[in-house]
Order: C-alpha cells, then sequence, then structure tokens
C-alpha cells in the first residue's frame, strides 16, 4: 500500500514541473501534457518525440502499478525512469539558466525518486 502511495506523489510530482522560454512564456507540464493529449488526436504525428513518449509512458507505467493488486517495483523504477529522463534534463535546463523556479519545480520528483529507489533498494535486500 505505501509503494501505491509513493506512486501516486510520484505521478503527481512529474505533473508540476515548470518551464520558462523567452519573453512571458511559461508553462507547467499538466498543461504542457493536456496539449500533447488533445493533439494526440488531431495531429499525432506533431508528438511523437522522444521527450514526450518516454516521460508518459513513465506515467502510464505509474498508473498501471496502482491497479495492481500488489505494486511492481520493476514498473515503478521503469516509471521513474521514464519520467525522470524529461526532469532531469528541465533541471540540467534550470541550473544553465540559474532559473530557481525551474530547478524548484522539478526537485519534488527528483527527491521523491531517490527516495523510493533507495526504499526499494533497502526492501529487495531483505
Amino acid at each position: 500500500m505505501r509503494l501505491k502511495a509513493f506512486n501516486v506523489l510520484l505521478i503527481l510530482t512529474s505533473l508540476v514541473g515548470y518551464l520558462e522560454w523567452g519573453q512571458d512564456q511559461h508553462m507547467f507540464l499538466f498543461e504542457g501534457e493536456w496539449d500533447v493529449i488533445t493533439k494526440l488526436f488531431s495531429e499525432p504525428g506533431s508528438v511523437m518525440h522522444p521527450f514526450i513518449l518516454l516521460p508518459m509512458l513513465g506515467q502510464i507505467l505509474l498508473l498501471i502499478t496502482l491497479f495492481r493488486k500488489s505494486p511492481s517495483g520493476k514498473l515503478t523504477i521503469a516509471g521513474i525512469t521514464g519520467i525522470g529522463v524529461l526532469l532531469v534534463f528541465i533541471l540540467f535546463v534550470g541550473i544553465l539558466a540559474m532559473n530557481i523556479r525551474i530547478v524548484l519545480s522539478v526537485l519534488p520528483f527528483i527527491l521523491l525518486s531517490i527516495f523510493v529507489l533507495f526504499n526499494h533498494h533497502q526492501t529487495a535486500k531483505q
């Protein structure tokens, strides 16, 4: 049950990533994801990019773990990896741009991911 709660938190924290570019251009990841989902049906070719598909696949994998009787650690790790590809890249961009809002927006997911992976490793040892 605890792993399911962590997976819900991982999904939620993955949606609060923040992007900022140009003059007055900014977006949270949940806004971008909504745009991607709507374009998926009208312009499917425009959303076929690894930085779009991998995080969405990661979120789907984490969602799948929520509906299983006992969540799979492998699915959780795969989900974290898929989402982490994008969020670590966003963290890197935030650090390079010295934009504290971008950095702080991805830290909850990254810290929670580290905690979940460490917890999974400790549980697997026993």
